[in-house]
C-alpha cells in the first residue's frame, strides 16, 4: 500500500532576527536548490543567529491511519504540519502528500475575518477543489455539527475563539479531504465538543482517510492513534505503536525533569512576556522532582518586570500527562493582599503539606499578570509521583480511578 503521507528528512531551519522575507524567499531557494542536486541532509549545527525548528525528521503515514505526533512545547510538531500543510517551504528534506488536505492549524487559519461563516464555508470549499453545489450538499451538516447556525451571517472576526474552532474542524472535516492534519486548537473547545471531534475523526478513518494529530492529551493519543511520531527539540526521538511511544515519552520527561528550572529562555504560550525567571521545585523540604503520595510539596517562583508594578498577581496548575487539569493554587485566592506593591524582582514561595494526586507524571503550568502584561509558561517544570500506602492499610487507591484521592472519616450505624 502507498503511503498518503511520506516524510523523508525534513528540516526546517529559522534564522533569529532576521527578516520576514530572508526566512522565506531566501530559504524557499535554498530549499530548491537543496531538493535539486539531492544533497541536503539534515543540516550543520545552528550558528548563534539560527535555529532547526526540525532536523531529519523521517516517517510515512498509511491511507487510513490516524497518527499522533506528540512532544514538548517547541519540539516542532506546529513546524511539522505546517510543512505538510504547504504553508511553510522546508530548509531540506521532502514530503510526498497523496489526496486532498484539509488542515486546523492555529485560531483563524484558513478564514477571512471579513467574510461570515457562510462565506467562509464556500471560500474553504474552493480551496479544497471543490464544486459550489458539492459544498452545499455538505453544509447542513457543517452547521449541525458546528452549532453556530445563529451566527452564520456575521463575520468570523466577531466569533469567540471557540466558534472558530467548531466552524473550521466542521469545514474541514466535512469537506472530505483525504488527509486530515489537525493541531492543538480542538483544545479551545469544550468537552462535549472534543467528544464530538474525536467521533468525528474517528468516522473519517474508518472511511479510508488519514488523520494526523497534535495533541498534549496523551490520553487521546492512546485511544484514538495507532501510531504516533515523538519529537524533541526539532528531532524524531521514535514512531511508533501509540501507548509504545507515549510510554517512552513519559519515561524521557522523568529522566529530563530537573528541580530547577531556567524560565528566561523556556517556551512561552502565544504572546506571553516573559515575568517569571525561576521555578525551583521542594519535595519535604528539599529540592527534587520526585514525591511520594501524601507528601509535601514546595516551590519558589522567581520573576522580574521592567518596574515596580502595583500589583502581581500568580497562578500554578498542575496537568496529568494526559490532559487532565488535577489542582490550581494562587495568592489571589487565599492571601489576595500578599502581592500588593511588590518589587520589581522578588521570590514568591508556596508551601502544600501534603497532596492528595495519585500516582503519575505531573506538569506544572505557570501563570502571571502584571502592569498590562501577562506570562503562561505552560509547561515549566514536571513533577513524579510515585506510589505509596498513604493511609496504611495496605491498599493503595488507582491512578486509573482519579487523578486525586480524598481522605474521608467513615463511620457506621450498625
Amino acid at each position: 500500500m502507498r503511503p498518503a503521507i511520506r516524510v523523508e528528512h525534513i528540516s526546517k531551519r529559522y534564522r533569529l532576527g532576521a527578516a520576514r522575507a530572508d526566512n522565506n524567499l531566501t530559504e524557499s531557494l535554498r530549499a530548491a536548490a537543496g531538493r535539486l542536486f539531492g544533497r541536503f541532509r539534515g543540516g550543520p549545527a545552528a550558528s548563534a543567529n539560527e535555529f532547526w525548528a526540525l532536523k531529519d525528521v523521517s516517517f510515512e503515514v498509511l491511507p487510513g491511519e490516524v497518527v499522533g505526533v506528540i512532544g514538548r512545547n517547541g519540539a516542532g510538531k506546529s513546524t511539522l504540519l505546517k510543512v505538510l500543510s504547504r504553508i511553510v517551504e522546508p530548509t531540506g528534506g521532502r514530503a510526498e502528500i497523496r489526496g486532498r488536505v484539509g488542515s486546523l492549524l492555529e485560531v483563524g487559519t484558513g478564514f477571512h475575518p471579513e467574510l461570515t461563516g457562510r462565506e467562509n464555508v464556500y471560500l474553504n470549499g474552493s480551496v479544497l477543489g471543490m464544486a459550489r453545489a458539492e459544498v452545499k450538499k455538505k453544509f447542513d451538516e457543517i452547521v449541525a455539527f458546528a452549532g453556530v447556525d445563529r451566527f452564520l451571517d456575521t463575520p468570523v472576526k466577531r466569533y469567540s475563539s471557540g466558534m472558530y474552532v467548531r466552524l473550521a474542524f466542521a469545514v474541514a472535516a466535512h469537506l472530505e479531504p483525504e488527509i486530515l492534519i489537525v493541531d492543538e486548537v480542538l483544545a479551545v473547545g469544550d468537552a462535549e465538543f472534543q467528544k464530538k471531534c474525536i467521533e468525528k475523526m474517528r468516522a473519517v478513518s474508518r472511511s479510508g482517510r488519514t488523520v494526523l494529530l497534535v495533541s498534549h492529551n496523551l490520553a487521546q493519543v492512546e485511544g484514538l492513534c495507532s501510531r504516533a511520531l515523538t519529537l524533541q527539540q526539532g528531532e524524531s526521538l521514535g514512531f511508533g505503536p501509540a501507548p509504545e511511544q507515549v510510554r517512552n515519552y513519559l519515561a524521557q520527561a522523568r529522566a529530563d525533569a530537573v528541580a530547577a528550572v531556567d524560565l528566561r529562555g523556556h517556551p512561552r504560550r502565544g504572546d506571553a512576556t516573559p515575568i517569571l525567571t525561576g521555578l525551583t521545585l521542594f519535595v519535604d523540604g528539599q529540592p527534587a522532582t520526585v514525591a511520594r503520595m501524601g507528601g509535601a510539596l514546595g516551590l519558589e517562583l522567581s520573576y522580574a518586570l521592567p518596574r515596580r508594578p502595583r500589583d502581581l498577581r500568580i497562578g500554578v496548575t498542575l496537568e496529568s500527562a494526559f490532559g487532565v487539569k488535577a489542582a490550581t493554587f494562587s495568592p489571589t485566592y487565599q492571601a489576595p493582599h500578599l502581592l500588593d506593591d511588590p518589587p520589581a524582582e522578588g521570590v514568591i514561595r508556596a508551601e502544600l503539606p501534603a497532596f492528595n494526586l495519585m500516582a503519575g507524571t505531573y506538569y506544572l503550568n505557570l501563570y502571571a499578570q502584571a502592569e498590562g502584561l501577562s506570562d503562561a509558561v505552560e509547561p515549566a517544570g514536571a513533577l513524579e509521583i510515585e506510589t505509596a500506602d498513604v493511609f496504611g492499610s495496605g491498599r493503595v487507591p488507582s491512578a486509573q480511578e482519579a487523578v486525586c484521592y480524598l481522605p474521608c472519616a467513615w463511620s457506621r450505624s450498625w
